[in-house]
């Protein structure tokens, strides 16, 4: 396995797991969606966890990898709001918690730098 391939396949895994849990253990993802958001928190919590395992599915398939990447880079900068929204929610706990939640948001930028990478990288699709 190369290292590409390696990349791809530990971004379909953190994909497939996130979306997973979004249905395994909703709760936790209910609490960070944003309230200007239209509907009910466990709507969105189900949206996001049907659009990550889509995302894990389309990153997987070589075929379909470069424009699974780059939706997944538009997914992971989607998401920051509620991000943001956990670590202003949890800004009065116990500091290690508050850091972690900190720790979030500016997760997101390499995260969204490592599916872009795997775009660049994944296999030029074939002809039809």
């Amino acid at each position: 396995m190369t290292p590409t391939d390696r990349s791809a396949r530990l971004l379909v895994g953190l994909l497939a797991t996130a979306g997973v849990a979004h249905f395994a253990v909703p709760r936790p993802f209910d609490a960070i969606v944003p309230s200007s958001l239209p509907g009910s928190a466990r709507t969105w919590t189900r949206v996001s966890g049907v659009a990550e395992l889509l995302l894990a599915a389309a990153v997987a398939v070589p075929r379909t990898r470069r424009v699974g990447a780059l939706a997944t880079a538009a997914f992971f900068v989607a998401v920051l709001p509620a991000n943001v929204k956990m670590a202003r929610d949890w800004r009065n706990r116990p500091l290690p918690v508050r850091a972690a939640m900190y720790g979030r948001v500016p997760l997101q930028v390499p995260l969204v730098l490592w599916a872009r990478s795997v775009a660049r990288d994944a296999p030029a699709r074939s002809g039809r």
